[in-house]
């Protein structure tokens, strides 16, 4: 009936949850419906209403998407659970209401509400990117491109209980233009989407086809130019087509930006970098992540190398004094499929020597390649830069813990086994936070 369930956030979501389901239902076949409530409350369970999205052959860009590669989606319902109780426990379920009254109903779930802005909790997120999917019978699929996405998927499962929301920064099933590609994907990641926020970014594979309006005139969406990914996620971006957007998740700030459109100084999405790095009070929400696919950073990702910057091409000139200014602690990309971390930097530079245990003012930001989801792994440059800290060829995903307003813990995992494998820590307070360093000093008066 529906299936491959999906909870997401608001830009302001501490009060609202986000579902997205799929069925074979339109609105004039049966009424989308989520039924929910407070767990172990006595009052009667919440019925809301669905708004119900599909999409068309004629809405995709090219082939195969367009030609052998689709398939009808069903249809995309999306419901939102409001005014939650922050980190309280709520159930749900998924129902269609027949033409006779009766109901199709779904499977049951639960979820935590997340804390409100500034919340002091524990607070734990995982960020990855380009996972794929693949067969549990142990069938050859693409010639085995995404080795390591069940591996990624299985841990995440498994630690379902000692995580609040993910980040999945783009290339999620690698489709490439077959949209049924798209149900293995979401099927496969159901489990934890269902119980967790499950945030999401573009990527190369999600939306690139030439002249539709991209930064990269490449074919790598297979003629799916986003719209599979914009329907059937739902992410509070103002426009769903630019795919740009902050969630604040208790002390921390996401902003997530959409690298395959043009980040430039000048551009729309610039001036949403600027006002999402801007507009955080620091002293509630100390903690500032920066998020894209592709490598806008540092990566010394052997093709990166080659070209000489160790980026995308035109990829940090214009972001790197809005990292500064603002003191980004963490920024995170994909595309590159291994694990890199790099030492806090600011114009190549690291401005510590520091490497696991950072204390006081942050006077740059940490790099993070986190692009080991489970697709084929990407190989390293032979000279290691001397930013670079930590480099792991391998399948794993990074884990953020914040015990409170001070102290932050980062994790990489590999998804073989779960365990860590680099870490640090931070541990700083809000007048850390508001010193003076270079490029970042606002402009003082002689006055008294």
């Amino acid at each position: 009936m529906a299936g491959n369930v999906k909870l997401s956030l608001l830009a302001r979501g501490w009060l609202q949850m986000t579902v997205t389901w799929t069925s074979g239902y339109d609105i004039s076949e049966a009424y989308p419906f989520v039924e929910w409530g407070k767990v172990g409350a006595v009052a009667a369970p919440t019925r809301t209403p669905a708004g119900t999205l599909t999409f068309s052959r004629g809405s995709m860009c090219g082939e195969p998407a367009r030609t052998v590669g689709w398939r009808e989606p069903g249809f995309i319902h999306t419901a939102f659970m409001r005014d939650l109780w922050p980190n309280k426990e709520y159930y749900y379920k998924i129902g269609h209401e027949l033409p006779d009254g009766s109901v199709v109903w779904g499977k049951a779930y639960s979820f935590r509400a997340p804390p409100s802005p500034g919340q002091n909790s524990l607070q734990r997120i995982i960020v990855f990117g380009d996972m794929g999917k693949a067969e549990r019978d142990g069938s050859n699929e693409f010639a085995n491109y995404q080795p390591g996405s069940l591996n990624t998927t299985d841990r995440l499962i498994e630690d379902l209980d000692n995580y609040d929301i993910v980040f999945h920064i783009g290339d999620m099933p690698y489709a490439n233009g077959y949209i049924s590609q798209w149900d293995q994907f979401t099927a496969q990641v159901a489990p934890i989407s269902a119980k967790k926020p499950y945030m999401i970014a573009s990527g190369n594979h999600e939306r690139d086809w030439p002249n539709t309006g991209g930064f990269f005139d490449v074919e790598d969406s297979g003629g799916e130019c986003g719209v599979p990914a914009e329907t059937m996620y739902y992410y509070p971006a103002e426009n769903r087509a630019n795919f740009w957007y902050k969630v604040d998740y208790g002390m921390f700030r996401f902003c997530v930006a959409d690298s395959e459109h043009d980040w430039r100084e000048g551009t729309e999405q610039y001036k949403f970098i600027e006002q999402c790095l801007s507009t955080v009070d620091r002293k509630h929400q100390p903690w500032l992540i920066f998020a894209a696919h592709r490598v806008l950073g540092y990566s010394s990702n052997s093709w990166y190398a080659a070209q000489g910057s160790f980026e995308e091409p035109e990829g940090r000139e214009s972001l790197q004094k809005l990292w500064q200014k603002y003191r980004v602690d963490i920024a995170f990309f994909g595309h590159v499929h291994n694990y890199e971390r790099t030492c806090p930097l600011y114009q190549s530079q690291c401005v510590t020597g520091e490497r696991s245990r950072y204390s006081g003012t942050m006077n740059g930001t940490i790099f993070v390649v986190a692009g080991g989801g489970g697709s084929h792994l990407s190989t390293y440059t032979t000279a290691i830069p001397n930013w670079s800290i930590f480099r792991d060829q391998d399948f794993g995903f990074v884990k953020l813990t914040a015990f409170n307003h001070s102290s932050l813990l980062f994790e990489y995992k590999k998804s073989s086994d779960g365990h860590v494998y680099d870490s640090f820590t931070v541990d700083r307070d809000y007048r850390d936070v508001l010193r003076c360093v270079h490029d970042s000093c606002f402009p003082t008066t002689l006055a008294t």
